[in-house]
């Protein structure tokens, strides 16, 4: 294998959208679309390596498709379940204007 092969992957600073915490529930709705637009990168990536017979390379890129498939997961599933805790707040609310 070529050791002086070199791979780039560019680096996108996160927008302000992306930022360590999170307001709303569309915010982490665009986190995960984020993850899941990553993935499919470095899946793509990991196949090209693949077809040029680059191991190391694709072993990389799969390993980071993977990783952003899990925090992609998990900020679709926060997204939910603040979904469904708004819900139940506003469900409660309904019936203390009621009463």
């Amino acid at each position: 294998m070529n050791q002086d092969t070199q791979h780039e992957i560019e680096i996108v600073p996160p927008s302000d959208a992306f930022e360590d915490e999170f307001e709303t529930i569309g915010d982490y709705h665009r986190k995960a679309a984020h993850h899941f637009a990553e993935a499919a990168k470095h899946h793509l990536a990991a196949a090209d390596a693949d077809e040029d017979g680059d191991e190391e390379a694709m072993d990389l890129h799969a390993f980071k498709a993977y990783r952003h498939q899990l925090n992609g997961v998990q900020c679709a599933e926060i997204a939910v379940m603040e979904s469904e805790t708004d819900e139940t707040d506003e469900a409660g609310e309904e019936a203390a204007v009621s009463a």
